[in-house]
């Protein structure tokens, strides 16, 4: 053992002293070829990098999307919108286990391209899918699967990617949600315009944090808290050393060491005690990243693009801008150098396609600064809400267009960026419209923008007007070639001294009506006009409704025979009622036309009511006749107006009642019940065949006070139908209870013009009171605050500017047309001078009576007409 212990030891001597040259010369060797060290790392990094990216281009291909579409009410709390941010973490982590980290994400999507104000939609791994269509906002939030974006390719595109500057464990600025945080971005992308190829998108990636990177980023924030403080603590020893060699070498400092009584206190120097370093609290000195809870990693990548040069980088200016919100000590900034005029960014190489790659397969390779908690994002994990003001867009509103059948006219919209341009809903859902506002506020010219344009693209329509005004208004704008043949008036006011009238006969038959839809149109016409029902007018109804069962067989059986101008008129109802022989002649010549119990009552009860008993039906009708323009209108027996006839050859019918007394209102309750019974009777046509026809109805407080029941009707029934009814009105508050409850349930478009605030609150109440009553009654002249329904969709209360006929329509204007065009109307119409249908209604009772003689049965009584039933 002795001996060996001498060998091994010399054996290990020379191996040692072996390898020493050799590692030295490894070194060299290295030393001198390091570019194939280089190379070797550089292979293996670019085959890892190029598995990494497989995986990962994999994983991104079984992605799915979500496109969250708030409501108008949406009002999320801090707590809902919290959780929200904790599914959209936890959905980043439902990938395959192979999946690289950067394939672990949930991208917000905040996208405008001038047709939405903004888009918000939710990309990640498809396993998360369920995890993130329920989310806590409850049913102010729709969750629709979106399908994938395909974009044009635009000419100048613009790239930015925004990292976290400032303080890196500061949070960013809370955001209230009061007003919405999205506004900012909203506005800077509010001008947005189609038509240039305008588009902006910003891509918010959230990842839940990895530990060790966590940890790590920990450990270098703590050493470098460490760092700066022992720097403070030497920086304080040595200011601390100076001022105390200051003060020792002072004058002041020696006087008073020479003047001291104390032994030994001049001799030497001060001893200086250094500064301790402060110990390094780990929540000061970590900040936001002390905490593991609700931590994630963000990647923020913003596009804009367009086919107009300059416009890209403006708006990116613009988004720059809007991120400013969120900055406080720490704060968001575009990643990049800048170097003089020019920036190096994610539009320069080599980041470019870096960023390509990102934002094309959805990966997530943030700033090792882009730590945030879940509660500073709090603005951007949520859909617009109630606080968010919303521009409107073409996409919201159409951009009208003249001639156009599928547009109606509603106003001039002002947008952000100052332009102006004329908007419209879709016909076809703009169904009731309502507009309320004080008198020359322009609700009246805001309707008769509508139907001039409506007229112009091929619609129908009737514009019942009392005051006559909105009639030369519109003369000049309708004055067209291609008008005039579809242009009729009613005039009733009676103007000139040799005025021309229209005709109706509400009971003629010549026009193919069923005949009780005629008598039970009348009937109710009535019974509206003068408050009459069951309970309070029995008998009346009674009465009335016999009466006219009779007068329209008798006109049934005129047109049968080939003599509608022997047709009956509502002022026959006198004669049957008081001339025992007209009444005997005309039973027996309709006996076959009547059923068993209408004969009956004319036998077995009529002849037991007393005379006076007819007066409350007969007064009604003498007041008519009174009149010598309603006596002309309704006392022919071939009448020209024929409202189911204008609605189905697109006709364009203005009429005008002449007033609001208790005789016009009677004649209006008509005409309306005429209205409703014909929209009715469409019944017969295949709904797909139906013309749409437009009643404009200005001044509804006059015309409901005639026929309140029909005009509510109207709002309720006649869509069904396809004809759409436009109100004007300056009080809903004046209107009775049934036509205000119909008008404002059904209504496709509520509109208000300026007025007090006791009148417009009723509206302002339907919308919430956003716009405030205080704010609508501020309004300018000619301002309207109106919502519409676009495509099933509710878009606004929203300010519009009323059209002006003379600026809107200015081009259509053919005043030196007006004459030829009211000439034509009142042709169309069939208006003849007042005279003549005056003597043609008085001859027409004999004419009556004279049909009946020669058509009753054998042995009849003759009809005996006397002095007192001429009706002169």
């Amino acid at each position: 053992m002795d001996l060996a212990a001498p060998y091994l030891t010399g054996r290990a001597d020379d191996m040692a002293t072996g390898q020493v040259p050799g590692l030295v010369d490894a070194a060299g060797w290295l030393y001198h070829h390091w570019y194939l060290l280089a190379l070797a790392v550089a292979v293996c990094w670019g085959v890892s990098e190029w598995v990494v990216r497989r995986l990962a281009a994999k994983g991104s291909a079984q992605r799915m999307a979500l496109e969250l579409v708030s409501t108008r009410h949406f009002d999320p709390s801090l707590e809902e919108i919290f959780r929200r941010g904790a599914q959209l973490a936890r959905a980043s982590t439902a990938m395959p286990w192979w999946a690289p980290r950067r394939s672990k994400t949930v991208q917000i999507r905040l996208r405008a391209d001038g047709s939405t104000p903004l888009r918000y939609r939710i990309e990640g791994p498809a396993g998360g899918e369920r995890l993130l269509s329920i989310t806590p906002f409850g049913p102010d939030v729709t969750v629709n699967r979106a399908r994938p974006i395909v974009d044009e390719p635009r000419t100048h595109t613009v790239r930015a990617e925004f990292i976290l500057r400032g303080k890196p464990t500061s949070p960013l600025r809370e955001v209230p949600l009061t007003p919405d945080p999205l506004q900012p971005l909203i506005d800077a992308v509010a001008d947005l315009r189609c038509e240039l190829g305008d588009l902006a998108e910003i891509r918010l990636d959230i990842q839940r944090a990895p530990k060790w990177a966590l940890r790590a980023r920990r450990l270098q924030l703590m050493g470098a808290a460490r760092r700066s403080e022992r720097r403070e603590a030497q920086r304080a020893a040595r200011w601390l050393r100076q001022d105390a060699s200051g003060i020792e070498d002072s004058l002041t400092w020696q006087l008073q060491q020479l003047l001291t009584d104390k032994p030994g206190a001049g001799s030497g120097r001060r001893l200086v005690m250094p500064p301790v370093p402060r110990r390094v609290e780990p929540v000061e000195a970590l900040g936001k990243l002390a905490e593991d809870d609700h931590l994630v990693r963000v990647q923020l990548l913003v596009m804009c693009a367009s086919n107009t040069e300059g416009r890209p980088q403006a708006r990116l200016a613009q988004l720059q801008a809007a991120f400013d919100v969120f900055g406080g000590r720490s704060r968001w900034a575009m990643r990049g150098w800048r170097l003089g005029p020019w920036r190096i960014g994610a539009d320069h190489w080599p980041t470019t396609r870096g960023f390509e790659r990102r934002w094309n397969l959805g990966h997530c390779q943030p700033p090792r600064a882009n730590w945030v908690r879940l509660e500073e994002l709090t603005g951007l994990l949520k859909p617009p809400t109630i606080n968010c003001r919303l521009p409107v867009l073409a996409g919201d509103l159409p951009t009208f267009s003249f001639g156009d059948p599928e547009l109606l006219l509603q106003g001039i919209y002002r947008g952000p960026d100052g332009r102006k341009r004329l908007v419209a809903t879709y016909a076809e859902e703009t169904l009731f419209e309502v507009g309320v506002g004080k008198a020359g506020g322009g609700k009246t010219e805001r309707a008769l923008a509508q139907a001039i344009g409506w007229a112009h693209a091929g619609g129908g329509l009737v514009f019942v007007d009392p005051h006559r005004d909105s009639w030369p208004r519109a003369l000049p704008f309708l004055a067209h070639d291609h008008l005039m043949p579809r242009v009729a008036l009613i005039d009733l006011g009676g103007l000139g001294p040799d005025p021309r009238v229209s005709s109706w006969n509400p009971l003629g038959m010549h026009h193919g009506q069923a005949a009780h839809e005629v008598v039970e149109a009348i009937s109710d016409a009535y019974a509206s006009a003068l408050a009459w029902d069951d309970a309070t007018a029995p008998r009346a109804l009674t009465i009335l409704t016999a009466a006219l069962t009779v007068l329209v067989a008798v006109n049934q059986a005129a047109c049968q025979a080939g003599q509608p101008e022997d047709q009956a008129t509502i002022f026959h109802v006198r004669s049957l009622l008081t001339d025992g022989g007209f009444r005997r002649a005309a039973l027996a010549a309709v006996a076959g036309g009547l059923d068993e119990e209408t004969r009956a009552w004319w036998q077995s009860v009529f002849p037991t009511l007393p005379p006076d008993g007819f007066a409350v039906v007969l007064n009604p009708i003498a007041r008519l006749a009174a009149n010598p323009i309603t006596r002309a209108f309704l006392g022919q027996p071939v009448g020209v107006y024929d409202i189911r006839a204008a609605m189905d050859s697109q006709m364009i019918v203005w009429v005008c009642p002449g007033g609001n007394g208790p005789t016009d209102r009677l004649l209006t309750a008509l005409l309306a019940r005429d209205l409703l019974r014909a929209a009715r009777s469409r019944r017969d046509t295949p709904q797909e065949k139906r013309v749409p026809f437009r009643p404009y109805f200005d001044e509804l407080i006059t015309l409901t006070g005639a026929a309140p029941e029909t005009i509510a009707a109207m709002f309720e029934d006649l869509r069904k139908y396809r004809c759409h009814v436009h109100g004007m009105t300056q009080l809903l508050s004046r209107l009775p209870t049934p036509v205000r409850l119909s008008l404002v349930q059904n209504a496709s478009t509520l509109a208000t013009t300026a007025g007090s605030k006791s009148a417009i609150a009723p509206i302002t109440a339907e919308w919430g009171d956003d716009p405030s009553p205080d704010r609508v009654a501020t309004m300018e002249r000619f301002e309207h605050y109106l919502s519409v329904t676009v495509r099933g969709r509710r878009v606004g209360p929203v300010q519009l500017h009323g059209p002006h006929l003379d600026d809107v329509f200015a081009a259509q204007a053919r005043p030196q047309q007006a004459g030829a065009l009211e000439r034509a109307a009142q042709a169309n119409a069939g208006a003849l001078p007042l005279h003549q249908l005056t003597d043609r209604a008085v001859k027409q009772l004999g004419r009556v009576a004279a049909f009946l003689a020669a058509h009753a049965p054998a042995g009849a009584a003759a009809v005996h007409l006397s002095k007192e039933n001429e009706w002169n």
